[in-house]
């Protein structure tokens, strides 16, 4: 599969972005990053990464999976349909998306972990 990187006017900004997302992360996505870190669901996990023009919260390269845990303002109706835009494209793209709010993450870890394994390669 050919990466999908983002544009070079784009690149800078978006890696600086990714960068303080990772040194900003939710109580939900630590929580996820603490099981998902290195190996820890069995593929490696990358954090913040950037996939063209969209920095994912997390992705597993081996299977394509992408992993977003959303926050309270993903549930604004521009939000959500930046969203569906945004995932539109990263399936079209053979990338696989899952999503989970943080309450979710937050109040049933297991379950979310055992989804994200189901999708595992």
């Amino acid at each position: 599969m050919k990466w999908h990187t983002a544009d070079v006017f784009n690149y800078g900004l978006l890696s600086e972005n990714a960068k303080a997302n990772r040194k900003n992360m939710t109580e939900a996505e630590s929580v996820f990053w603490k099981i998902a870190k290195g190996s820890g669901l069995g593929q490696k996990c990358r954090r913040q990464y950037l996939i063209g023009d969209y920095i994912v919260d997390f992705f597993f390269r081996e299977s394509l999976l992408i992993v977003e845990i959303d926050g309270g303002y993903h549930y604004t109706e521009q939000q959500q349909v930046e969203d569906a835009i945004r995932q539109c494209w990263l399936e079209s793209m053979g990338y696989v998306v899952l999503r989970f709010s943080n309450e979710q993450v937050l109040s049933d870890t297991e379950f979310v972990i055992n989804k994200v394994k189901q999708l595992l390669k």
